[in-house]
């Protein structure tokens, strides 16, 4: 067992790290979470030792895309959920929604469809770009595009 994950790790590793570099726009976050894919790769040592290397090979690359996923849906609950009461409630500074507070912004998110206030954060609040998105939601850029330019306009009506 040792060897052949040793093996996959000599032979995958930096390309994984550089796939996940390209989602994550952090090296360090890429590195933790292509960790944390060969650590599931050994605990489930007997579902991939009968695989060939380029099913192994797929096996990694769809369990750090999950991991991926999973680590970016935790971040965006914790700062969408976070305790605003003893924020700042002035305008949020550098948009185009100035005359509302950040309180008054977050209240309006989360009355919003999630996947919509999801797409707004992910794109205006972490400055992710649609292809990015796309490749987070599993979705093609045209379509993020799309449902951004929606959920902008739901935004407005709400506003």
């Amino acid at each position: 067992m040792e060897q052949e994950i040793a093996y996959l790790y000599e032979k995958l590793n930096p390309e994984l790290v550089k796939w996940c570099s390209m989602m994550t726009q952090n090296e360090d976050m890429a590195r933790e979470i292509v960790q944390e894919g060969f650590l599931r790769a050994i605990n489930h040592y007997g579902d991939i030792s009968g695989l060939d290397f380029n099913q192994q090979r797929a096996w990694l690359y769809r369990t750090i895309k999950n991991i991926f996923i999973d680590t970016m849906r935790k971040r965006k609950n914790e700062s969408l959920f976070a305790d605003t009461s003893g924020m700042d409630t002035g305008p949020v500074p550098g948009n185009s929604f100035d005359n509302y507070s950040e309180k008054e912004l977050m209240s309006v998110l989360a009355s919003m469809d999630v996947q919509e206030a999801k797409l707004l954060i992910l794109r205006y609040v972490d400055g992710y770009s649609s292809g990015q998105i796309g490749t987070m939601l599993g979705i093609p850029a045209g379509t993020v595009r799309s449902k951004l330019h929606e959920a902008r306009e739901h935004l407005k009506r709400l506003l």
